[in-house]
C-alpha cells in the first residue's frame, strides 16, 4: 500500500540511504556464501541456529557389562537383502552431529592421533599427526593433502552396509545418521586396511593385529546392542570364539561407573544473617 502522505523534502535522501544499505547487505551475504564452502571443505562446519538430536535407539550398555554376556542378548538372524542400500541412507559424510563446529572425521582424527598440527589456529581441521594404528600395530604419519590424506581413514567398526542388512533398515533416518557418526562405531586406521575390510563382519574380517581383536569385537557387540542390530550365526560364533580367549572383556560404553566416588553436592549459599537489633537510645536525664 502506498504511503498515505508524501515525504518532506528534508527526507528526500532516505530512499538512497536505504538502497545503499540493501546493496551493502547483499554484498556481505554474497561474501558469506562464497566463503562457506571452503570452510566446510576444510572441516570447519559453520554453526547454525537449528540442531537435530541424533541419538541411538538404545542407551549404551551398562558399565561393567561383559561383552560375551551382551552378545547373548543380540538376536541371531539371517542376513537381509542389501536392496536399497546407499551411503546416503546414513546421511552425508561427514556431519557435525555434536554441534562443536568440527566434522566427524576431524573429531576422530583429533581423538586418535598424537602430535597434531592444525590447518588454522582453530583446533579442528588436522593438518598432520601420528596414528598408532590399533588394527595393524603400525605407526602411521598423517599429512593432509591430495594423495596423502587417504593414508589414514575412518573405519566404521560395524560397517554401514553390514548394519543395513542386519536391522538398520528399520531405524529412523536420524538414528542411522547417529550410527554413522557415533565415536563408539568409528576408528582411525590405515587406508589400505580399511579398504581391505570393506563391509565385512567378524566372520569374514578381523584386524591383522591379533592383540586388538578382543577389543574390536567387543565394540561391535556394543554397537549392535545400542542400535538394535542383529548378528548372523557365523558372526555370533566368530565373536564368541574370540571373546572366549579373553574372558571378562568388557563391552565399551559411555555409561558411568556406579562405584566411582561421586563429587559431593555443593552446599547452597546461606543468606546473610540479618543485622542484630540495636538498643533504643536512652532519654537524657532531666
Amino acid at each position: 500500500m502506498p504511503h498515505p502522505y508524501h515525504p518532506r523534502p528534508a527526507n528526500a535522501k532516505r530512499p538512497l540511504a536505504l538502497s545503499a544499505f540493501l546493496t551493502a547487505s547483499l554484498a556481505v551475504a554474497g561474501f558469506a556464501s562464497a566463503t562457506a564452502a571452503p570452510a566446510q571443505a576444510a572441516g570447519v562446519v559453520p554453526q547454525t541456529t537449528t540442531t537435530t538430536a541424533y541419538t541411538a535407539p538404545n542407551p549404551e550398555p551398562a558399565y561393567g557389562t561383559e561383552a560375551a554376556a551382551l552378545l547373548e542378548t543380540i538376536p541371531v538372524k539371517g542376513r537381509a537383502p542389501k536392496t536399497g542400500y546407499d551411503r546416503s541412507q546414513f546421511g552425508p559424510a561427514w556431519l557435525d552431529v555434536d554441534g562443536n563446529g568440527c566434522d566427524t572425521r576431524n573429531d576422530m582424527l583429533n581423538r586418535d592421533l598424537t602430535d597434531i598440527a592444525y590447518v588454522t589456529s582453530v583446533p579442528c581441521t588436522v593438518a598432520s599427526g601420528t596414528l598408532a594404528d590399533p588394527y595393524t600395530a603400525a605407526t602411521i604419519a598423517f599429512l593432509r593433502g591430495v594423495g596423502t590424506s587417504d593414508a589414514v581413514q575412518i573405519d566404521h567398526v560395524v560397517a554401514l552396509s553390514d548394519a543395513w542388512q542386519k536391522g538398520a533398515q528399520q531405524l529412523t533416518d536420524d538414528q542411522r545418521v547417529a550410527l554413522a557418526n557415533d565415536p563408539l562405531n568409528l576408528q582411525s586406521t590405515s587406508g589400505p586396511t580399511n579398504e581391505q575390510k570393506g563391509d565385512g563382519d567378524a566372520a569374514t574380517w578381523l584386524p591383522p593385529n591379533t592383540a586388538f581383536r578382543c577389543a574390536y569385537v567387543a565394540r561391535q557387540v556394543s554397537v549392535k546392542a545400542t542400535y538394535s542390530l542383529w548378528v548372523t550365526q557365523a558372526e555370533h560364533d566368530a565373536i564368541a570364539g574370540i571373546l572366549a580367549q579373553c574372558p571378562g572383556q568388557l563391552a565399551p560404553t559411555d555409561q558411568p561407573d556406579p562405584s566411582a566416588p561421586q563429587a559431593p553436592p555443593r552446599r547452597p549459599r546461606c543468606p546473610p544473617s540479618p543485622p542484630a537489633p540495636t538498643a533504643a537510645p536512652r532519654a537524657p536525664r532531666a
